[in-house]
């Protein structure tokens, strides 16, 4: 490809001049082939990796474009989507220094920052309007922002958007846009997912790949260091010895973890590094302060998460290093893209623990050549035995390796609480309150380990509810209120009434095989049409006896707790008992 010039790239005048204000002269190769594309109208599809001014591709002929119009209250003329705060207000800062020459409104919609100021720019009307998709969306919700004026869409980091779970916020977003518009994606990978989205979402795209998709710049150095043990102090006393061996300006770490982020900081300082933090947990004040800190050199490292990987344009970075490896090897090509940007030099090192030898080979195949090794390499059989170790936290460290790392010695167990089978009661655990509830209903006492029936302690004094119920009874027989000859209808078979009003103990029943007692068996539905009547005749119904303490109330319960006085819409008929001989 033959070396252009900006001025070859139908760029207006005064973009021509912003850009030489700039000090910029050459475009980049993703920069010459993009722009005189997108300043025709039409949609382009950019495949890069990162650090090669894709950006600026977009940038410069949007500004081009939006020199004639003018904008609306509440509809900007253009949308840049960006799937994190920190690159869509490097998006904002390119459009102040290329936007010099012109008077372009340009508002900021991120996250963790007022909602009144965006408002107020919105109401006063906006050509460009930057933005994540999760403010978007909350602003058109709520009716402050409508989007059937847009005319240019950007789509940053589209793998990015992909990997942080935007893709349903980008679908909802591009159908409330008008369908005759011109669409500008750009990723630097191109999984299934966003080739099904730009099928569906972009016009006969002019498709601009001037890279093979997720390669690294060939400008940065990169090298790996084994660490056998795997444990989190001895990679930070590695990291610390390859920080002391190198000539390093300033660097980016990365960790997987944000957690891991603190705990790392925490380490660095203690050790006397000059480091700051960025990851995602932090408020937009702290991490906008904590960049510009980093860019003017107040800081020298810059522990991170995967939320600074991605489009970040700190222009001089000398090193990337990489505390954990990447769970995606794309993710990898897009940390060490921090350094080494604008053909500079670059240098990228990173920590291999036993675990991660796995995601290594996948590194190693995407890169297309084999790894350069700081120190001794692993074995083939680390290799082989990469998958079957698991990563333990503490144990055998040092003294203070755990206070230093966070994790105290809990859950250093060989068998951890997610381990325990469930159901399962060691020796020592205290049962849960609602089993020992269910063990011992109210009003009962609690039965012994034996399961013996008769070691119950009555709820009330047995003698005095005795001499009750006899002169009750006796009552009942002088009112002629008691039933014939024979055993009453509900009196169990252990205490039939004579006719002086006592009870008497019946002969024991012979039980057949098949047959259990009484007290044991369940008690009979009681049909719908006996209620009423066992209502209404309450005298009678308090002259029964007592109902066996095992028996059930209707729903499943005991009724010892009444102690004889059951209320009537607890008890039901018995059922019948056949003799043995029946």
């Amino acid at each position: 490809m033959e070396t252009k010039t900006f001025a070859e790239l139908g760029l207006s005048q005064k973009v021509q001049a912003a850009i030489t204000a700039a000090g910029y002269t050459i475009p980049t190769p993703i920069q010459a082939a993009a722009i005189p594309v997108a300043v025709t109208g039409r949609d382009v599809l950019g495949i890069a990796q990162t650090g090669t001014g894709k950006t600026a591709s977009f940038v410069l002929p949007m500004i081009t474009r939006l020199e004639t119009g003018r904008a609306r209250a509440r509809m900007p003329r253009s949308l840049i989507l960006a799937p994190t705060r920190e690159l869509a207000a490097q998006c904002a800062q390119s459009f102040e220094k290329y936007g010099v020459n012109h008077k372009l409104d340009v508002a900021l919609l991120i996250g963790g920052v007022s909602m009144d100021d965006q408002v107020k720019k919105l109401d006063r009307g906006v050509d460009v309007l930057i933005a994540t998709p999760g403010r978007l969306l909350d602003h058109f919700g709520r009716g402050r922002i409508m989007l059937m004026g847009v005319e240019i869409l950007v789509i940053d980091e589209a793998d990015r958007m992909l990997d942080m779970g935007f893709i349903p916020d980008i679908e909802k977003i591009c159908s409330l846009l008008p369908p005759r518009r011109q669409t500008l994606f750009f990723s630097a990978t191109m999984p299934p997912e966003i080739t099904r989205l730009v099928n569906q979402f972009l016009r006969d795209p002019e498709r601009i790949e001037v890279a093979k998709p997720a390669t690294t710049a060939k400008t940065i150095t990169q090298s790996f260091r084994y660490c056998p043990d795997g444990e989190d102090w001895v990679k930070r006393e590695v990291l610390r010895d390859m920080i002391r061996g190198a000539d390093v300006r300033n660097g980016i770490i990365f960790c997987n973890r944000k957690r891991d982020v603190a705990i790392l900081l925490k380490s660095l300082l203690k050790h006397g590094f000059n480091a700051g933090a960025l990851h995602g947990d932090m408020d937009q004040k702290s991490r906008t302060e904590t960049l510009d800190k980093f860019r003017s050199g107040e800081i020298m490292f810059l522990a991170a998460s995967d939320v600074a990987a991605r489009g970040l344009d700190i222009p001089d970075v000398s090193h990337v290093f990489n505390f954990d490896l990447p769970w995606q090897s794309d993710d990898y090509v897009h940390r060490i893209g921090r350094t080494g940007r604008a053909g500079r030099e670059g240098t990228a090192q990173s920590i291999v623990t036993p675990e991660e030898l796995k995601s290594l080979k996948d590194i190693e195949k995407m890169l297309g050549e084999p790894v350069v090794w700081i120190g001794e390499a692993p074995t083939e059989q680390d290799f082989a035995d990469s998958g079957k170790r698991r990563r333990g936290r503490g144990r055998g460290a040092r003294p203070g390796a755990q206070r230093e790392s966070g994790r105290g010695e809990r859950g250093h167990s060989e068998r951890g609480h997610g381990d325990r089978v469930r159901g399962e009661r060691r020796p020592g655990d205290r049962a849960p309150a609602s089993e020992a509830r269910a063990e011992a209903p109210r009003g009962e006492a609690r039965r012994s380990s034996g399961g013996n029936r008769d070691e119950r302690r009555p709820s009330r004094n047995t003698e005095a509810r005795e001499g009750e119920r006899g002169e009750r009874q006796a009552r009942d027989a002088s009112r002629g209120q008691r039933r014939p000859e024979g055993r009453r209808e509900g009196t169990p078979p252990q205490a039939q009434p004579h006719a002086n009003g006592t009870h008497a103990e019946a002969p024991p029943r012979p039980e057949s095989r098949n047959e259990r007692p009484q007290a044991d068996r369940p008690p009979a539905d009681r049909p719908q049409a006996d209620r009423p009547q066992a209502q209404a005749q309450p005298q009678a119904a308090r002259s029964r006896p007592p109902r066996s303490a095992e028996a059930e109330s209707p729903k499943g319960g005991a009724v010892g707790a009444f102690a004889g006085n059951v209320p009537a819409f607890l008890r039901r008929p018995a059922r019948p008992v056949k003799a043995a001989n029946e």
